[in-house]
């Protein structure tokens, strides 16, 4: 029985999240010290906009804005969500009206087998964070 649930449990490659798995360069299911320094030296080089070798006050002041922008757009997307929800129009979500809806899981379910194939889940994160 124990070797049962240890031969169908998904292997942590598998379970990973794609970040962890960007993180991990070499694809040996490890991130290691290298990979990390590696990935810190790309995000420097990317928040570094001027090229100069330091994060000036002008960098910070344009990334917290660009963070703030984002963040008001989410802000939009979400009350335009939560408008939708709202079927019955009277300015609240109830549970039914919440749990009704599965738009982006119906545009998902591209072959409507009910499930969402790991390509078809990447449709949604797409859909969701304009990836």
């Amino acid at each position: 029985m124990v070797a049962a649930l240890f031969l169908s449990a998904p292997s942590a490659q598998a379970q990973a999240s794609p970040i962890l798995q960007r993180l991990d360069a070499n694809s040996d299911g490890a991130i290691s010290r290298e990979e990390i320094l590696a990935t810190r030296a790309k995000l420097f080089a990317r928040l570094d906009l001027n090229g100069d070798g330091a994060i000036g006050e002008d960098e910070k002041e344009r990334l917290r804005d660009a963070i703030m922008d984002r963040a008001m757009a989410m802000q939009a997307r979400f009350a335009n969500q939560m408008q939708r929800l709202d079927t019955s129009g009277d300015g609240r979500v109830s549970e039914d009206e919440f749990r009704a809806r599965t738009f982006f899981f119906d545009l998902a379910d591209r072959d409507g087998d009910g499930k969402l194939s790991a390509a078809e889940f990447l449709v949604i994160r797409n859909i969701m964070f304009n990836r």
